[in-house]
């Protein structure tokens, strides 16, 4: 099983996200038996979207964990918030989000949330191959 592990903090949020997207995108490529361009895409906006919910809504700091399984790709976000995402009605006009959690879960083929004995929680999303 291919696998990677990223700790990632808030001070530089931008830059935090862009090292997350690009260490995925180097992941994946470097991967044994490639996934499609599509499917890396959607990987990426994952980690995108669960690293950013992490560090803006979990305490600033989180650890992005990949494994590539024979027909998945696991994308696990650790952070020290018990506090599980949620879906809420997005907010169309005060910028405030609402679209991230149900956009994962649209594009994930199953998503889980546990707590963690640090009390924190993990966040996993298992994406098609």
């Amino acid at each position: 099983m291919d696998a990677m592990s990223l700790d990632v903090a808030a001070a530089r949020l931008t830059a935090s996200i862009a090292d997350a997207r690009g260490r995925t995108r180097t992941f994946l490529a470097g991967l044994v038996r490639p996934i499609g361009g599509g499917a890396a895409d959607t990987v990426v906006l994952v980690v995108s979207e669960l690293v950013t919910n992490a560090l803006r809504h979990a305490g600033g700091t989180c650890t992005l964990d990949l494994a590539a399984h024979p027909d998945s790709i696991e994308v696990a976000v650790h952070d020290p918030s018990r506090q599980a995402p949620r879906m809420r009605t997005p907010d169309l006009n005060g910028g405030t989000g609402g679209f991230g959690w149900p956009m994962v879960n649209r594009l994930a083929r199953t998503t889980h949330v546990t707590a963690t004995s640090s009390g924190g929680k993990t966040v996993r999303a298992y994406l098609p191959r």
